[in-house]
């Protein structure tokens, strides 16, 4: 037979209504009170009855990460914002569910007004997110991890893409590397059009070449190894003068690396490549590692839950927080070749 709530309350010498207290966080207990409530519960094995806890407190104390279905999705920096925020839901008593649902809206709506979750976080958020404007017609809190291109009333934590580029494009200008080409992520790829962090590289990698006056190389990739090989192909057709790349895709940059190698073009010896917000443990699995500019994704994982807590107890939000990549030094940068060329003007090469 399961352990009631009253037995507990015989056990640890408190009414049924303080143990529900403690069961449901309803109301506040003395901690001496609610360690001996704890105590008890831990004592006779009880388990709260979920159900039962949901119904008194009005809330499920989960929390819905939502987020397309795409090759992008399952990146390994992708996983660090997941085990940041559900971990952080661990600690604040929740559970973290995944939604992998399409960028349109319409289902997300559906889920959501089923009220199976206290409150959701978006990510993989789009600068014109259609499911931004259908969350702020109904009454669940979110935040997003991203941003949209207005962010009006919105909390949300990000990456500071443009400080991340720039930690990028100095680490390469340090070892004096002059032509510096950037192969984005294919915005057009299922699931991730208008996707913030795409558009905001971009335009963050062309503002610095203008600054440093580097002729601006951008080509795209999408999320596959063999699309970061074909990368590679275009990047010596269209630029050879190329001594160092950015890559902003994972899968990507695995690809072009390889292909490079396969083209006589050694790295780091002939050609340098930086993996753009990326995962320092994946940058291990390659030989030699990748220099990445890592993503803070735990830390945006963590905080985004926090700001999502705080909405769903009517707490005064917190500022909207951004962070940096950090270098994490690899193999796969070094000094540009002693022939490099002389870097001059030209007009800017795009794969289209």
């Amino acid at each position: 037979m399961a352990v009631t709530m009253r037995e507990v309350a015989e056990a640890a010498g408190v009414s049924i209504a303080t143990v529900s207290f403690v069961v449901n966080n309803t109301k506040p207990v003395t901690p001496e009170t609610r360690q001996r409530i704890e105590r008890a519960m831990a004592e006779l094995g009880f388990r709260p009855n979920v159900v039962a806890r949901a119904l008194a407190s009005r809330r499920t104390r989960i929390l819905a990460l939502a987020t397309p279905f795409s090759r992008l999705w399952l990146g390994a920096a992708t996983r660090e914002f997941i085990l940041g925020a559900a971990t952080a839901a661990k600690e604040s008593g929740h559970h973290l569910v995944i939604w992998p649902v399409g960028n349109d809206g319409d289902e997300l709506v559906t889920l959501v007004g089923q009220k199976l979750v206290d409150g959701v976080l978006l990510m993989s958020v789009a600068l014109d997110d259609p499911r931004v404007e259908a969350l702020r017609g109904l009454d669940t809190p979110f935040t997003l991890i991203g941003r949209t291109r207005d962010v009006s009333g919105l909390h949300y934590v990000d990456i500071d893409i443009a400080a991340s580029m720039r930690v990028a494009m100095d680490h390469l200008a340090d070892l004096g590397h002059r032509h510096i080409a950037f192969v984005n992520g294919n915005r057009e790829e299922e699931g991730v059009a208008g996707f913030g962090p795409y558009v905001r590289s971009e335009a963050a990698y062309r503002e610095l070449a203008d600054e440093r006056g580097i002729a601006p190389v951008v080509l795209y990739c999408r999320s596959t190894v063999v699309s970061g090989r074909e990368a590679a192909r275009e990047l010596l057709a269209v630029a050879p003068e190329t001594t160092a790349v950015i890559v902003q895709d994972e899968a990507g940059a695995a690809g072009l690396v390889a292909e490079l190698k396969r083209l006589d073009r050694p790295v780091p010896g002939r050609m340098s490549v930086l993996s753009m917000l990326s995962s320092a443990d994946f940058a291990e699995m390659w030989d030699p590692p990748l220099t990445t500019i890592s993503t803070p994704g735990l830390e945006l994982g963590r905080l985004a839950v926090e700001a999502l807590l705080l909405r769903l107890d009517d707490r005064p939000p917190v500022a909207a927080a951004l962070r940096t990549g950090a270098l994490v030094p690899g193999g796969t940068t070094g000094p540009a070749p002693a022939d490099a060329p002389v870097p001059g003007r030209s007009a800017t090469r795009r794969r289209t």
